[in-house]
């Protein structure tokens, strides 16, 4: 049986990502294995309503009206109402690029992102993914995963810096001293000149996200770092469980991982 109409069209949005946000229409029917007279039919249609954008040069980008259904997600609304005031504390507290992610899979799902006052280069963008060994909200979801998934992360090590941990044994080690201590670290494993140190975010006994912050340097200030982590991330567990309306959201997901 050939794929449906739906399965199709699906492939055309799935074509973009991190590394494609804009894309010519040949490019579109590469990626998404198909005819070019195929993807120009199907194009059009998502052009017109609103899942795709064209660009003045021609190219596709997602569209608005994606980005308005993204919104009524649970892990959108729900968890970024709740954190928000506790992320502009913590932002004002430090200073720091302060970062939510969830897990998808075997990569981190950025959710929220505050940029620092200190220029440190940071990679990540609302909406954005990557791989969960090399950044610290990655490494906690990863130490509170169910074993498949950490099973599967540990056959993917990809090297993206020279500090990047790629050894399995040694990244095992630092996830069971996530989980031991709370909190972990990472020092320029996603990009030079950048550390992160993340915490667990919980309802009741599950962990639901992670709570990061990116600087140039942790030596001085991981303990003060730490706390101001912990404080905010308690806050924003405490109000999504007395939220009804995420513990409902949550149950159907993907982002929620073993306590």
């Amino acid at each position: 049986m050939g794929a449906s109409v739906t399965s199709r069209a699906l492939d055309l949005l799935g074509a973009f990502d991190g590394e494609h946000r804009s894309l010519s229409l040949t490019d579109l029917a590469r990626r998404a294995s198909m005819p070019l007279a195929t993807a120009h039919r199907l194009v059009g249609e998502l052009h017109r309503w609103g899942a795709l954008a064209r660009e003045p040069n021609g190219e596709y980008v997602i569209g608005r009206r994606i980005w308005q259904l993204g919104l009524l997600a649970p892990v959108q609304s729900g968890l970024r109402q709740a954190a928000s005031p506790f992320l502009h504390d913590l932002y004002g507290t430090t200073l720091a690029t302060v970062h939510l992610a969830v897990r998808d899979g075997i990569e981190v799902l950025y959710v929220e992102r505050l940029a620092g006052h200190v220029s440190v280069p940071v990679v990540s963008r609302v909406g954005s993914r990557l791989p969960m060994h090399a950044t610290g909200v990655g490494k906690v979801l990863l130490a509170y995963a169910p074993e498949e998934v950490r099973a599967e992360a540990l056959g993917n090590l990809t090297r993206i810096t020279a500090y990047t941990v790629t050894q399995p044994a040694r990244l095992l080690e630092q996830l069971r001293r996530v989980r031991a201590e709370g909190y972990a670290t990472t020092g320029e494993e996603m990009s030079l000149g950048a550390c992160s140190v993340a915490v667990p975010v919980r309802t009741g006994d599950v962990v639901v996200a992670a709570l990061g912050i990116v600087v140039p340097d942790l030596r001085r200030q991981l303990p003060r770092l730490v706390s101001a982590l912990q404080v905010a991330a308690n806050g924003i567990g405490r109000t999504l469980t007395a939220s009804v309306g995420w513990n409902q959201g949550l149950a159907g997901g993907r982002a929620a991982t073993e306590g």
